[in-house]
């Protein structure tokens, strides 16, 4: 799952990873634990409205910069596949457009196309749209 004979492409396949855990989960954290940045109301309260943009933004870099082909690193399934699976549920309930990110929401549809998705899905009763 990761291009471990190819040192530059396991640098990108972690600077993709590093950027979905540093960047946009945090973005995403701020609309439902904004007391970890802020323990004034109106700043967690500020944090959550603006959730949508953040995510619009980190989403929007992804659509354009990261997201190589079929597979976030091109032609290869690789870790980072599932990792942005994940994230990218979570883009509806943050109010993002998912309308203006056509080649995630196209990875979304592969990604719940492969077997083993089907299969986890499945066992785990869990439903993605």
């Amino acid at each position: 799952l990761a291009p471990l004979s190819d040192s530059f492409a396991l640098a990108q396949v972690q600077e993709f990873n590093s950027y979905l855990c540093s960047t946009v989960h945090v973005a995403h954290a701020h609309g439902r634990r904004g007391a970890r940045w802020a323990d004034d109301a109106a700043a967690i309260e500020a944090m959550k409205r603006k959730v949508p943009a953040t995510m619009a933004e980190c989403f929007d870099l992804i659509e354009h910069k990261y997201l190589k082909g079929p597979w976030v690193m091109g032609e290869h399934y690789t870790i980072c596949d599932p990792y942005l699976f994940t994230i990218a549920t979570w883009l509806e309930g943050d109010s993002v457009d998912t309308g203006k990110l056509p080649r995630i929401m196209e990875h979304r549809r592969r990604m719940l196309a492969r077997p083993a998705m089907e299969k986890a899905i499945t066992v785990e009763g869990t439903q993605f749209g």
